[in-house]
């Protein structure tokens, strides 16, 4: 697999996600960590936006810098990667084992996002999901969790793929547009553009989490290669996210973290605040603790992509997709 092979392609980088760009220290290490332009500034941007927020990172010691690639979607994020366009990259699971069937050294060192909530949300006089049947309903990336997780509800509701005609749009924002503007009658959309548009009138009709079981989102990957000779700066940004997730949790820092998400979505603060409700009402553990990856979780995205066919038995173990031992280091432990 040539990953990455020949391109030149240009990159913008973004020295921090919210707040004022801080001056660089002399001491402190630049890390370059790549984000396709439909997570910046997003929800699935929080854990990172509010590390740099609250100087996490330089705390450890570290320049993070944000580079979202010019052109290059969620799916390509591996390829940037391997092209030396950042050092770690946010990326969905599903394109993370994609990547490394087809011969890439990229891993996972952290969790991200563990297990999200998708809302399928619809123009005011769609009243329930069968009245879809024969509209057009925009899904994301085709082989994404997003549209599986979508299609296993509609199949709920007695609606196969040919009972719709599918949209591909990337990108909550880009979807929500789409649901405005009438070009969609239905999209998927996450946090917090779904409560959103539950507030202006538009309906949502059913959530991911009513049709498939918990599953790893998305992670932060990096090349073994990459890794070795910088195992010290790996284990500091991952002792840094770890930070930031018990923020999340932690009761005194809900100003801040309402805050952070204001900032990175452009939504008023009761609808942020309606976000962390969500998040802990739902009775999935959508953040996790410190970063740690279960392994079920990634189990069961590739068993999502058996059943799309992007996948076929003999089953990767997913403990291919994983290094552990930079977690394991942050809680004192052995990695063998």
């Amino acid at each position: 697999m040539q990953v990455g092979a020949g391109l030149t392609r240009t990159v913008v980088a973004i020295l921090v996600l919210v707040g004022a760009a801080a001056p660089s220290s002399a001491q402190n290490l630049v890390v370059r960590y790549g984000q396709s332009g439909s997570a910046y500034k997003s929800i699935y941007a929080l854990p990172v936006a509010l590390a740099q927020r609250e100087g996490h990172f330089k705390r450890e010691g570290l320049e993070l810098q944000v580079v979202i690639p010019v052109d290059a979607g969620a799916d390509r994020m591996i390829t940037e990667l391997h092209a030396d366009a950042y050092d770690l990259a946010h990326v969905a699971t599903p394109f993370l084992v994609r990547a490394a069937l087809a011969g890439s050294d990229a891993v996972a060192i952290a969790a991200e996002f563990n297990d999200p909530i998708y809302s399928l949300v619809a123009r005011p006089e769609i009243a329930r999901i069968e009245d879809l049947k024969g509209k057009v309903v925009g899904f994301a990336d085709a082989g994404g969790s997003i549209t599986y997780s979508m299609r296993k509800l509609l199949a709920k509701h007695g609606l196969g793929e040919r009972d719709v005609q599918a949209k591909t749009v990337e990108g909550t924002p880009s979807r929500l547009r789409c649901l405005r503007r009438g070009d969609c009658v239905a999209v998927p959309l996450g946090q917090p553009q779904d409560l959103l548009a539950q507030s202006q009138g538009f309906r949502i009709l059913g959530t991911s989490i009513e049709a498939v079981p918990p599953y790893l989102y998305t992670v932060t990957a990096v090349r073994r290669s990459w890794a070795a000779t910088h195992e010290d700066a790996v284990v500091r940004y991952v002792r840094a996210l770890a930070r930031a997730f018990h923020d999340i949790r932690d009761p005194k820092k809900k100003g801040v973290v309402v805050q952070t998400i204001v900032e990175l979505t452009a939504v008023p603060p009761a609808i942020a605040e309606g976000v962390l409700a969500l998040y802990a009402g739902s009775g999935r553990k959508v953040f996790p603790e410190r970063g740690e990856i279960d392994v079920r979780g990634i189990a069961q995205v590739i068993a999502f992509m058996q059943e799309t066919g992007q996948v076929s038995a003999p089953l990767p173990d997913p403990k291919r997709f994983v290094e552990l031992k930079y977690q394991q280091r942050v809680r004192g432990q052995s990695p063998n």
